[in-house]
C-alpha cells in the first residue's frame, strides 16, 4: 500500500471506486467501468479477502479459478517471505530482520488482510528502533483504517503518532500528520479543527498517497467557508496565493468561494448547485452531505441578514436568484431550528432580525451553570449527612 511520491494511493483510489460502485446515483454505464477497474486492482494486488468480500455484497461476479490463482500466489509469496525472515534471523542483522517483517506487513496490507496486517505492523514496530521509523509504521496503520473507514483505528493511530512525537521526529513527519488527522476530522464532521489543519499544512503538503493537491485545496476551501470569520477567510483562504494557484483548476469553486465573501448570492448559489455533485460523489463527505448544504445556507442567509435590521422577502429572494416561497420555506426551517435570528412577518413579507444580544447570552449561560453547580452540591452534601 505504499504510494509512489506525488501519486495517490492506489488501494485509497481503489476504496473511492467501491463506494461510487454502491452509490445510487451513479449512472449504471459509469457503474460498468468503476467495476472494471476494481476488479482489475483486486486481481492485479491478488486482493483475495477483498474479492470474496466484493462478491458476496454483489459488487462483483464470483470466478472460482480467479479467486483460487490469487489464494495460491499469496500462500506462494508468504512462504517466500517467512523464509526471508527465518534467512536474516539466522545470517543477517537486526535492521535486515526488521525489513524483513516490514516486506510481510506491506504484502498483507497489499491484498487486504487487515488483520494479520495490524499483527505484522505490531510485530514490526517491536523490532524497530529509530522514531521516524516507528511514524511510518503508523502512517501505513492510517492508510490502512482510511481504507476500511475504521475510524477507531484512525483516532488511536493519530494519538500514537503524536505520543511519538513527543520523543522526537522531523517536521516533514508532523506536517503530513496534521493532513491525516485533518482528513479523519473532516470524515467525522469536525469541520472546523479540519479547516485549521489543512490551511496550516498548505504551504508544506507533501501528502499526496491520502490525495491530490488539487483535492486538498478543494477539501480546505469547503471546510473554511463553514468555520471561520469574513476576516478570517478572507486572509487566509481568498487571498492565499496557494489557492488562487489551483483554485481555478476545480469547476465552480472558486465562484463558490469569492461570489459568498463578494456577496453576489445568486452566483453563489449557482456555484453551489455544482458543487453538489462533487460532495455528494466523495466518499469523506458523502455522510455529511445534507448537514453541509444546512451549514453553508446557514453561513451565507446569516452574512445576508448581518446587514439589516429588516428586509423584504422578495427583496431577499431577488438577491439569491430564487422565488419568494422558496425563501420563506428555508428560512422558516432554519428559524426552528434556531439556526437564524430573526422573524418573519408573513402578512407584510417582511424580515426581522432579533441578533442574540452576547452579554446577556453569556449573563444566562453562567446563571443556568450556577444552578446546575448549586442543586450538585445540595445533593452531595445530602449524601455527606446520612
Amino acid at each position: 500500500m505504499e504510494g509512489q511520491e506525488g501519486s495517490q494511493q492506489p488501494h485509497l483510489i481503489l476504496a473511492r471506486n467501491r463506494f461510487l460502485l454502491t452509490h445510487p446515483d451513479v449512472p449504471d454505464i459509469e457503474k460498468v467501468r468503476l467495476k472494471e477497474e476494481v476488479f482489475t486492482a483486486v486481481k492485479s494486488d491478488d486482493m483475495a479477502p477483498l474479492y470474496e468480500t466484493l462478491v458476496s455484497e454483489g459488487v462483483l461476479e464470483k470466478d472460482q479459478s480467479v479467486l483460487d490463482s490469487m489464494n495460491a500466489k499469496i500462500d506462494e509469496e508468504i512462504k517466500k517471505l517467512d523464509e526471508k525472515i527465518a534467512d536474516a534471523e539466522e545470517n543477517l542483522g537486526e535492521s535486515e530482520v526488521r525489513e524483513a517483517h516490514l516486506a510481510k506487513s506491506l504484502f498483507f496490507i497489499r491484498i487486504g488482510e487487515k488483520e494479520k496486517a495490524l499483527e505484522q505492523l505490531k510485530i514490526t514496530e517491536g523490532k524497530t528502533v529509530a522514531v521516524g521509523q516507528k511514524m511510518d509504521l503508523v502512517f501505513y496503520t492510517l492508510q490502512l483504517g482510511f481504507f476500511y473507514m475504521d475510524f477507531d483505528l484512525i483516532s488511536k493511530s493519530i494519538e500514537k503518532a503524536k505520543n511519538l512525537f513527543e520523543e522526537g521526529g522531523d517536521w516533514e513527519r508532523k506536517n503530513r500528520l496534521k493532513v491525516y488527522e485533518g482528513l479523519y476530522c473532516m470524515s467525522t464532521r469536525n469541520f472546523k479543527r479540519a479547516a485549521n489543519l489543512f490551511l496550516d499544512s498548505i504551504s508544506t503538503f507533501t501528502t499526496y498517497e491520502l490525495f491530490p493537491y488539487d483535492t486538498f485545496i478543494f477539501y480546505t476551501v469547503l471546510t473554511s467557508i463553514i468555520s471561520l470569520d469574513r476576516v478570517s477567510l478572507k486572509q487566509k483562504v481568498v487571498d492565499a496565493p496557494e489557492i488562487l494557484t489551483v483554485i481555478g483548476k476545480i469547476p465552480n469553486l472558486s465562484e463558490f468561494l469569492n461570489s459568498l465573501y463578494d456577496c453576489q448570492y445568486k452566483s453563489f448559489f449557482i456555484a453551489f448547485a455544482g458543487l453538489t455533485e462533487q460532495i455528494k460523489f466523495d466518499h469523506y463527505l458523502h455522510p455529511h452531505f445534507r448537514y453541509y448544504m444546512r451549514e453553508v445556507r446557514t453561513v451565507v442567509y446569516s452574512q445576508f441578514l448581518e446587514s439589516y435590521k429588516s428586509v423584504t422577502m422578495e427583496a431577499m429572494a431577488k438577491a439569491f436568484g430564487v422565488s419568494i416561497e422558496f425563501i420563506d420555506l428555508e428560512l422558516s426551517r432554519f428559524i426552528a431550528a434556531g439556526k437564524l435570528h430573526c422573524k418573519i412577518d408573513k402578512v407584510a413579507g417582511v424580515l426581522e432580525t432579533n441578533r442574540p444580544d452576547a452579554k446577556n447570552a453569556l449573563y444566562q449561560a453562567t446563571i443556568k451553570q450556577g444552578d446546575f453547580l448549586l442543586n450538585r452540591i445540595q445533593k452531595l452534601s445530602r449524601v455527606i449527612d446520612l
